[in-house]
């Protein structure tokens, strides 16, 4: 059973630029762990383009079964990426569910 895992973030700031700096950081970190982790077989991260109210940045991730999504948690690089999306973001949103 593959678990599709999304997690949204809004980002701290309110300058355009530090956005956009940020939410590339996020997604060059992250994207890099293809290919790294055990059952994780795709993953992309994109940003809003509407803005608004929106969340800014947001992930998809498809892993092999929860197991792969606890690797992935535990993964030194994911480690080193949550830390820095950590220091840049407001609020988290996550949901795993079932494909």
């Amino acid at each position: 059973m593959t678990i599709r895992h999304v997690v949204s973030w809004q980002l701290a700031t309110a300058d355009p630029a530090e956005k956009a700096e940020q939410a590339a950081r996020i997604a060059e970190s992250l994207e890099a762990l293809v290919g790294q982790v055990d059952g994780l077989h795709a993953l992309t991260v994109g940003t809003d383009v509407v803005g608004g109210g929106n969340w800014d940045v947001v992930l998809i991730a498809d892993f092999d079964d929860v197991e792969a999504i606890d690797r992935y948690q535990v993964h030194p690089e994911h480690v080193t990426a949550a830390g820095y999306i950590r220091s840049v973001v407001a609020q988290r949103s996550c949901v795993d569910f079932a494909l």
